[in-house]
């Protein structure tokens, strides 16, 4: 399939940048800044196992070559808006549009800007991030992606997308359940977020302090309450990496944690400002969450 990647960060770079390297029909859409960038130095991976190099085929939104079988946005959620308006012109009658973004939000968008029977669902896990040089930094060894249609249908497009979607570098799942999926990551970001920001520090520094552990044992449970009363309760699978996650000793954070120090913008809004909002249409009380996205709404103020 001709697939483009709307966004070349840190897990558009990545995916996009895996796929490539092992000769899938890849194009990134970035823009102009991103694409010298991509040129000059190419498009380099940085992992626990060695680096990658590729050069990659880049697009701006003024150079969009027609329709794609598949485009992947890969942005964040404050880029969405604009991304759409520039992948517009890649999407055709058949084009299968798979989100790697984080929250619920971005469905409605999607599905209002390219119509259901485009816009599926997506998710990913992965701790990566930009260096000061532009290259993408696989921080561990976690990256899987996951993809399919919105209502779990066995749509005939899914074994395509499954083959452009897959490498041997990282794990693709195509899912009939992907609703259930990507409520089961927001759970995961929502908690391990509103931990890390609101205490200032990795998952570790927070259970090596005083109240730390069970600190982080009420916020899972905040969240885990709230997708519950959403009809969308975790499954044990999915609490089981939650409780690994929150209790953890080690050096974990969250994308917004390593925004918040680098003076970044961080996706409030859509992972935690729509999550207590969910709350609040259920009646489950979630101090912990509102209270970090209290703070995180203080710090894009004084950013702004």
């Amino acid at each position: 399939m001709r697939t483009l990647f709307v966004g070349a960060g840190a897990t558009g770079g990545y995916f996009g940048g895996r796929l490539a390297s092992v000769g899938k029909d890849v194009t990134f859409l970035v823009r102009p800044g991103r694409q010298t960038v991509l040129q000059q130095r190419g498009l380099r991976i940085k992992s626990p196992d060695g680096e990658t190099l590729v050069r990659p085929r880049t697009i701006t939104a003024d150079t969009v070559d027609g329709p794609y079988d598949l485009v992947v946005l890969a942005v964040k959620s404050y880029a969405l808006e604009q991304a759409l308006l520039d992948m517009a012109p890649a999407v055709g009658p058949g084009t299968v549009v798979v989100p790697l973004l984080n929250g619920m939000r971005h469905v409605d968008e999607l599905e209002g800007a390219f119509g259901p029977e485009r816009a599926w669902g997506g998710v990913c896990m992965i701790q990566a991030t930009l260096d000061d040089d532009g290259d993408v930094v696989q921080m561990t060894g976690m990256h899987r992606i996951g993809y399919g249609p919105l209502d779990g249908s066995e749509d005939e497009r899914l074994p395509a997308v499954t083959e452009a979607l897959s490498g041997p570098e990282f794990d693709s799942n195509p899912s009939l359940s992907i609703v259930q999926d990507m409520w089961e990551k927001w759970v995961f970001l929502a908690a391990l977020g509103a931990a890390t920001t609101l205490m200032r520090g990795t998952v570790g520094e927070i259970n090596a302090a005083p109240g730390g552990t069970d600190f982080g044992a009420r916020v899972a449970a905040e969240a885990m309450a709230i997708a519950s009363a959403a009809g969308h309760s975790p499954r044990a699978g999915a609490v089981s990496v939650l409780q690994n996650g929150i209790s953890s000793t080690g050096p974990m954070t969250s994308s917004m944690y390593r925004d918040l120090i680098q003076g970044a913008p961080v996706e409030a809004d859509a992972i935690l400002g729509d999550f207590v909002a969910e709350a609040a249409k259920h009646d489950v009380p979630a101090p912990m969450l509102s209270a970090a996205y209290t703070a995180l709404s203080i710090y894009s103020t004084k950013r702004a």
